[in-house]
């Protein structure tokens, strides 16, 4: 499956459909992998930090907690959800006739579990509370501003599947000035990965902004952006072996990145981003300015 996309992704540049973006901060800054026992969760690296705050939602019947949003396809769901808004230029965003058809557009085939996943994390998305902060300023934000809950099948006579759902404002305006474009293909090969999708989206919104000169990132300076979840006596060694791992994944879709891995690190050199910016952006449009996170 890897290897057939990355021939695709080499043979042929990203058009269309093939287009996703997602926010630049976000890029850097991932939520868990795993599923969180507290109700909220901090991830810092560099000069940047996210918090996510679970919340309540009501699912018919009065408020309900929500768990902090984790794992493959809470990321893939919510770049959907804001490349259909990025592409739209609308708030308002269709996320599909039904279950189903939403978990085509996020790349899953259709097994019982992951309807139960998916409306487990759709839910917590919908509920949570989003803190950014960055060289001493911080940001409130929240992604969706209104949803109708995914109900269970027993409440048959209410909409069981919301259909659309609407952006908080200043979520969609960052999307529109700080959006950072993605190759599809590249996540939905990469799905099964939460790891595999944070290297890729990471490097897409760091190699090519790079100066001429290699980024040398030592073990424990990477473990802390992508490794707080390892804990214990073999927690670094864990991690190194599960993120070389991944990287290998992300360099079978992304090809131009020019990632070396090295006793102690890893070398980041400039590279050309996943989506080429003339595939984007109109003739003439000047070139939105992403923001540091790391």
């Amino acid at each position: 499956m890897l290897l057939e996309s990355g021939g695709l992704i080499s043979a042929n540049a990203p058009f269309g459909d093939d287009l996703a973006f997602h926010h630049s901060l976000l890029c850097s800054l991932c939520f868990p992998r795993r599923a969180v026992p507290n109700r909220e969760f901090l991830r810092q690296t560099g000069d940047g930090w996210l918090h996510l705050q679970a919340g309540v939602l009501d699912l018919g019947e009065g408020p309900v907690l929500q768990p902090v949003p984790y794992g493959p396809l809470s990321r893939l769901a919510l770049i959907w959800i804001s490349t259909a808004a990025r592409r739209s230029k609308s708030r308002e965003v269709f996320i599909g006739r039904s279950a189903s058809q939403f978990l085509g557009m996020l790349g899953y085939d259709k097994q019982g579990r992951r309807y139960c996943t998916l409306r487990q994390q759709l839910h917590a998305l919908a509920a949570c509370r989003i803190q950014l902060g960055f060289r001493g300023r911080t940001v409130s934000e929240a992604v969706i501003k209104r949803i109708d809950a995914w109900l269970p099948l027993a409440q048959l006579q209410r909409a069981t599947w919301p259909g659309s759902l609407l952006l908080d404002a200043d979520f969609f305006d960052e999307l529109v000035q700080h959006s950072v474009p993605l190759d599809a293909r590249a996540l939905h090969a990469l799905r099964g990965s939460a790891l595999a999708l944070d290297i890729y989206v990471w490097l897409a919104h760091r190699l090519h902004r790079l100066n001429h000169r290699p980024l040398w990132l030592p073990w424990h300076t990477i473990k802390l952006q992508f490794g707080s979840e390892y804990q214990g006596k073999h927690a670094h060694g864990d991690f190194c072996t599960s993120f070389k791992l991944a990287l290998s994944k992300v360099l079978m879709v992304y090809p131009d990145a020019r990632v070396c891995v090295q006793r102690g690190g890893i070398e980041l050199r400039q590279s050309p981003p996943p989506v080429p910016t003339r595939t984007w952006l109109p003739a003439n449009a000047p070139l939105p300015v992403a923001r540091e996170a790391a």
